[in-house]
């Protein structure tokens, strides 16, 4: 199984990963609340690299930022520190790692004290109001994401990540609980993948043909009435005719009062009878995100043929240099904390304390307290809002 797991996989686009484990993208709130890079977030994501994993994905990395998820984004524009960000590309592709950026954009979940929350239709719910996107701003929106790909690509990164997934815009589209359009991207589940199958060429054009991209992508939003998994096995069919290089499943959303995916406590990868499904609908490399804890489940998942890419947040989390552990041979299972009666957003704030504690190569020392990460997080949020602001001049 091991050995399977550090075979290299060339993707379409001529790109070799040099084993199959992947940092997933996740929100690590380490920009410095402008929008660019700090030396935490340099050095978090060289310690990954210098960890053996063959490529990271850093999440929601935004190229507006009127749509931001939280403060502590990244923002990509022309105004961008590109020095910073040159410098965030080269450290995090070290020891023959890939860092790519996942092309954001909250819509709908759009953080309020930050951004204008637009997604495909207006919403006026408990947690969550928004305007609905007008025609033109959507005709728009695949312009976008190719100009934050295309200046990732000059300023060294090795690749994009289109998100599809977790309840942010694109997700949002195909997705009957928030695309409630009667235009031509809204009604039919084609007219709801429209708007992803444009913003894919529209990257593939602006990058040209030897440059990855991947996709992330809901097997299900896991709410009733939403995205469901047979709608979800119909756009892989529907990307297999296009230029994706990798398909990162996931699923579930961030929908105001939705139990996360990340939060069960299963016992194994979340989606992988999805995958099993998505297998036999499409040639692309497929890569699975969620629940995998162990080598064992890992190596058999990629050994037994379902995926080619196991994706792996939290565990690195825990253990930066987890893939050479594996390895070697010498570590098995991370320590996963265990948390009683943890409020809404209080463990995905531990965890993503706990990432800038490895960016600053304390996380030995530090607190392990679930009340004194949710009071770090929390204030570090409120000292970026004011400088998020004035960098899109609200």
């Amino acid at each position: 199984m091991a050995h399977m797991l550090f075979q290299p996989l060339e993707l379409p686009c001529g790109t070799v990963l040099k084993n199959r484990i992947a940092k997933s993208a996740m929100s690590d709130s380490l920009g410095d609340g402008y929008g660019n890079p700090t030396g935490a977030q340099i050095r978090l994501y060289e310690r990954w690299a210098e960890g053996g994993i063959a490529v990271s994905i850093i999440g929601e990395v935004q190229g507006n930022p009127n749509y931001a998820e939280k403060p502590g984004n990244l923002l990509l524009d022309p105004n961008s520190d590109k020095a910073e960000f040159e410098k965030l590309a080269r450290r995090g592709a070290t020891n023959g790692a890939k860092l790519w950026l996942q092309l954001g954009h909250a819509g709908a979940m759009a953080h309020p004290p930050i951004s204008t929350p637009k997604g495909p239709s207006a919403l006026d719910l408990s947690g969550l109001t928004c305007a609905a996107l007008t025609a033109r701003e959507i005709e728009d929106l695949p312009g976008e994401f190719a100009r934050t790909a295309a200046l990732a690509k000059s300023l060294g990164f090795g690749g994009v990540q289109i998100h599809a997934a977790h309840g942010f815009l694109l997700s949002q589209f195909l997705s009957p609980l928030f695309n409630r359009r009667g235009d031509a991207y809204g009604g039919s589940l084609e007219n709801r993948m429209r708007l992803l199958l444009d913003v894919i060429e529209e990257v593939r054009n602006a990058v040209g043909p030897g440059f990855p991209v991947a996709l992330k992508l809901n097997s299900s939003d896991q709410l009733q009435g939403g995205f469901e998994e047979s709608e979800s096995l119909k756009v892989m069919s529907a990307l297999d005719q296009t230029s994706i290089d990798l398909i990162d499943i996931s699923g579930g959303t961030y929908f105001p009062g939705a139990k996360s995916a990340s939060d069960s406590a299963g016992g194994g990868p979340y989606f992988l009878d999805f995958a099993k499904r998505a297998r036999t609908l499409t040639t692309k490399p497929l890569m699975l995100t969620g629940g995998f804890k162990t080598l064992e489940q890992a190596g058999n998942a990629v050994s037994d043929g379902y995926v080619d890419v196991v994706g792996l947040a939290r565990a690195l989390v825990l253990v930066p240099d987890l893939a050479n552990h594996w390895q070697r041979g010498t570590a098995a299972t991370p320590d996963f904390p265990r948390f009683v009666s943890p409020p809404e957003g209080g463990v995905t704030a531990w965890y993503t304390m706990r990432l800038t504690g490895i960016g600053e190569d304390r996380e030995a020392t530090q607190s392990q307290d679930l009340e004194t990460a949710i009071r770090d997080y929390e204030a570090r949020d409120m000292q970026r809002i004011g400088l998020w602001n004035s960098r899109r001049g609200a």
